[in-house]
């Protein structure tokens, strides 16, 4: 089937691209919504813009549509950037990272059964300990873009999801309820190889932007 994946950068949406095409579907968009609003109900905020970078490097076009964020009204550019792709690539479904998140996944859900489009979410009630495994094993390099939760500082940002993450991050799950996979925004991630990809993705320079008591947001280049 024809598919449009909506199409953050991050590892959710990345992998799930892949698992779909895995499944033999045919990814014909990327869909990237980039909000103003960095507390987004909906969208992934950090290094959304390189999202450019990562459809070239997969060969997949991207369809970019700008919006401020707004509780409601967002899910209305959304709909409209769906739009587009079935316009313009006769799409037939659409591809979402959701994991856990019934509010994206109900809203999604929603506008695909208005627009009469099939809705895949391949990483639905995935377990996560298994769901980071996998990403190691499949040869996805993921690196921490932002943290915004206590008790995640600095020292996570740049960090790749390796065994000693998992181990890490499930510690914290353990006494603080960080949820393992970021799924409540605890933490934001940027998907520098896997087997989707032409070439691995270098960082060319990178700084850490502190924007609030427990908030730390990598602002790097890439090339």
């Amino acid at each position: 089937m024809k598919l449009g994946v909506l199409f953050s950068g991050g590892k959710d949406s990345v992998y799930a691209t892949y698992l779909s095409k895995k499944a033999g579907h045919k990814i014909e968009c990327l869909i990237t919504i980039n909000s103003e609003n960095k507390e987004s109900f909906m969208f992934h905020t950090p290094a959304i813009e390189k999202t450019k970078i990562q459809s070239e490097v997969m060969g997949i076009p991207l369809i970019t549509k700008k919006t401020k964020g707004e509780k409601e009204s967002e899910l209305e550019d959304l709909e409209n950037a769906i739009k587009d792709a079935v316009k313009k690539y006769k799409i037939k479904g659409i591809v979402t990272g959701a994991i856990k998140s019934v509010y994206q996944a109900s809203r999604i859900q929603e506008i695909c059964s208005r627009l009469n489009l099939e809705c895949f979410n391949p990483l639905w009630q995935k377990d996560e300990k298994e769901y980071l495994k996998e990403l190691i094993k499949e040869n996805f390099k993921v690196i921490v873009d932002g943290v915004f939760a206590y008790p995640l500082d600095e020292k996570w940002v740049y960090r790749e999801i390796d065994k000693k993450f998992i181990e890490d991050i499930f510690k914290l799950n353990k006494k603080y309820k960080i949820h393992p996979a970021g799924e409540g925004g605890e933490y934001e991630t940027f998907v520098f190889s896997c087997p989707l990809y032409k070439r691995e993705l270098k960082v060319l320079e990178k700084k850490i932007k502190k924007e609030g008591e427990n908030s730390f947001r990598g602002e790097f280049e890439i090339g």
